[in-house]
């Protein structure tokens, strides 16, 4: 379908009010949970296809994370969509004031190839809980799933409430140009600014979830066993590809070598003494992103890893150290499997590091120190901040998750989704008794009684 009259086609579908009641909005919830059960097998094939993403990756951070997020609006949808009552001012006694969510319009979602099926489905999920239609832009850096997504959207849903548009810049310029209710991309900050600059023409809302420099910091005060298999694990899943990925460390300087030691040994435990031949350990996207990565590997010592092979879009699990400030890996997001380890002499040197970079996504700190747990905490800006774990960050529906300048804008999963992809409308309902004539010219009170009165009223 051409791209404009698709776009058409939903506006006018909305403007039926078909998406609104409750009944639809939990009915169609119901078929996307179908669309992934029926086809979880398929699904999972086209993730490793894409990335090679073992199964439990595939599983826990794409298909098992959408079905939780899906069982959790369904649960919840009808009390969120109620809206809330708040304090009515004497002024508009007797009388009712609440906040009413309503749906934009029409919604368009574009995704990242990282996770590829997770990422463009999931923010979906708030869009059609808030009543919404969706056309949606996957990735095409991950060819199969995107392919899989639109054969499957189609069997689904009606293409005048959720549609699919494949393609590369040329088709997502396309569709920015449409004056869209509201725009949810997934990226990096240089096409989020495309982004938001087409969406400033028509004054669309926009949501920006990207990434950053996520630092990781350890003090002497932590589980050192415990935080080396946290950072690994959250660093070398999805082969480092991952937004809220570490993406440096940050330790003293007295136990830098017994940090990395324990990190050697737990890469080993993870992935065997040749994790080529990992099944738990995935690939690099595409020959572009290995060559980027790749180049990044001469910016430090390797200490651990350090091993490629393009044929396989292969790069091991990497430490460096004596890493320089000005050097390319610092000045730009890793997305990869290669952990820089910078030794700091106290947490006031660590938080100056920090300091140097944009507002990450999201700062790491394995510590048993609340003191210095909440000095990181009030000394730093980021999307969030996590507390001795890094990827259970984001378990769960009930924590909002997004950035912050450069990192990005807008917060969803659970309620914050649906509240996301609703219009908070204000409604005051008052009725026709009460209307005192001194509120209307011609003004019969003094000034100085009218001040005494207006303090009252306004409650």
């Amino acid at each position: 379908m051409e791209l404009k009259a698709a776009w058409e086609k939903q506006k006018a579908f909305f403007s039926t009010n078909q998406t609104k009641p409750i009944a639809y909005r939990l009915q169609q919830l119901k078929n996307l949970k179908k669309l992934i059960l029926d086809h979880e097998k398929d699904i999972m094939t086209a993730l490793f296809q894409d990335l090679k993403k073992p199964e439990i990756e595939a599983y826990t951070g794409e298909v098992g994370y959408l079905l939780h997020e899906i069982d959790y609006t369904l649960k919840n949808l009808k009390r969120w969509a109620k809206g809330h009552v708040l304090k009515t001012p004497p002024i508009n006694m007797p009388g009712k004031t609440y906040i009413f969510p309503e749906p934009y319009g029409t919604v368009l979602i574009i995704s990242p190839w990282n996770y590829p099926f997770q990422l463009l489905l999931a923010p979906l999920v708030g869009s059609i809980a808030a009543g919404n239609c969706s056309i949606l832009k996957p990735s095409e850096i991950a060819p199969h799933t995107s392919a899989l997504v639109a054969s499957l959207i189609p069997q689904y849903f009606a293409p005048e409430f959720i549609s699919v548009v494949e393609g590369g810049v040329a088709e997502t310029k396309e569709l920015l140009s449409f004056a869209f209710d509201f725009i949810f991309y997934t990226g990096n900050s240089t096409v989020a600014r495309v982004v938001m600059e087409a969406a400033s023409k028509n004054l669309t809302p926009v949501a920006l979830e990207l990434g950053g420099k996520n630092p990781c910091i350890v003090t002497e005060k932590s589980d050192l066993k415990v935080t080396a298999r946290e950072i690994a694990w959250g660093k070398f899943f999805n082969a480092g590809q991952t937004c809220i990925a570490p993406d440096y460390l940050l330790v003293p300087q007295s136990i830098e070598q017994k940090l990395t030691d324990l990190l050697v040994q737990t890469i080993q435990e993870f992935y065997g003494e040749d994790p080529q031949k990992s099944k738990d350990y995935g690939r690099i996207i595409n020959q572009r992103h290995f060559k980027r990565v790749s180049e990044l590997l001469q910016d430090g010592k390797v200490v651990a890893g350090g091993k490629t092979e393009e044929k396989d879009l292969y790069i091991s699990p990497t430490l460096l150290t004596a890493v320089a400030s000005d050097a390319r890996i610092m000045k730009e997001e890793i997305f990869g499997p290669v952990l820089p380890i910078i030794a700091y002499n106290n947490l006031e040197d660590a938080l100056s590091i920090i300091k140097q970079y944009p507002k990450p996504l999201v700062v790491y700190m394995f510590s048993k120190d609340k003191k210095e747990q909440t000095q990181i905490a009030q000394e730093t800006s980021s999307g969030g901040i996590c507390f001795n774990a890094t990827l259970s960050y984001l378990v769960g529906s009930s924590l909002p998750f997004g950035g912050v300048g450069e990192s990005g804008m807008g917060k969803y999963h659970g309620q914050s989704s649906f509240a996301l992809f609703s219009h908070p409308k204000s409604i005051l309902r008052r009725s026709f008794a009460l209307r005192p004539k001194i509120a209307y010219p011609p003004y019969s009170i003094p000034l100085s009684y009218m001040k005494k009165l207006l303090n009252y009223i306004l409650g």
